[in-house]
């Protein structure tokens, strides 16, 4: 990446962070400030993206990423502090639980909307400013449940599937104009999207079995993951997606008819629409 000549400094280059508003997004956002970078953090929650950036001395813009012009506003301010060169793409979520047979049409639509379509957006006008001043590096945070099977887990297994095949859709096409694109694989990190998961139970055990290093992620781990693709570091790193997960991907995805079982009956977590016989 051209716009950095020192390994470990990001001096003088502008970045933007979506989903600032999670800890995950703060995370990342404030491992780039770390190395001198001026990072613009995005989100739809005002109070905590402002608490957040007079903490943190960063910079905050009001943007719901599944909305296209507030996406080109949010990228515009971040350019207007420096040549931008980074954004991390980390706002994600899910409206969609449940077997297959019952799934809400709405959620998985909202699903689908939130994690690809917002990080399609986030790519579709960092492409435009980072060409403008000669490359850059785009990150998309997806996670485990795009290649691991998390049952009942609706539409975020499938959208988060499409933001990694888009990783390396756009690596390919933007990598001529010194675009490069990765993206990360999240495993279960503390955070609010894990409210409760993490506890001690039937599903965290599980989880932690699942995983060769035993242990719940922290955003810090991910935020560091990000700092790398993000930087000169990995200058020739593009199209790859890395999992950040302590091995999960080595093995399978979580039981979590713990939880499950009493919102939906066993039947239906067999496929059953409704209780039989």
């Amino acid at each position: 990446m051209a716009s950095v000549s020192e390994c470990g400094s990001l001096a003088e280059t502008a970045a933007l962070v979506t989903g600032g508003d999670s800890a995950l997004g703060l995370a990342c956002a404030r491992r780039l400030a770390a190395d001198g970078a001026v990072v613009t953090i995005c989100g739809t929650a005002e109070r905590c993206l402002k608490e957040s950036a007079g903490a943190y001395g960063l910079r905050y813009a009001i943007a719901d990423v599944t909305e296209e012009e507030e996406v080109a506003d949010a990228l515009a301010a971040a350019a207007a502090s420096g040549p931008l060169r980074i954004v991390i793409a980390s706002a994600r979520g899910s409206a969609s639980i449940g077997p297959v047979a019952t799934l809400n049409t709405a959620g998985w639509r909202a699903t689908l909307d939130l994690n690809a379509t917002g990080t399609m957006l986030t790519l579709k006008y960092a492409a435009r400013e980072m060409a403008r001043v000669g490359g850059g590096s785009f990150v998309a945070i997806s996670s485990i449940a795009a290649i691991t099977v998390h049952r009942w887990f609706g539409a975020y297994g499938p959208a988060n599937a499409a933001v990694d095949h888009m990783v390396a859709l756009a690596a390919d096409e933007l990598g001529g104009i010194g675009i490069r694109v990765n993206g990360i694989r999240p495993g279960i990190v503390e955070s609010e999207l894990v409210a409760g998961i993490a506890d001690p139970g039937p599903v965290m055990d599980d989880y932690l079995a699942c995983m060769p290093l035993g242990r719940v992620g922290a955003p810090a781990d991910v935020a560091e993951a990000a700092r790398f693709l993000a930087g000169p570091e990995s200058a020739w790193i593009t199209g790859e997606v890395i999992n950040v997960d302590g091995g999960q991907h080595l093995r399978r995805g979580p039981d979590y008819a713990a939880v499950f079982e009493p919102m939906f009956g066993a039947a239906a977590l067999r496929g059953l629409p409704e209780e039989g016989p």
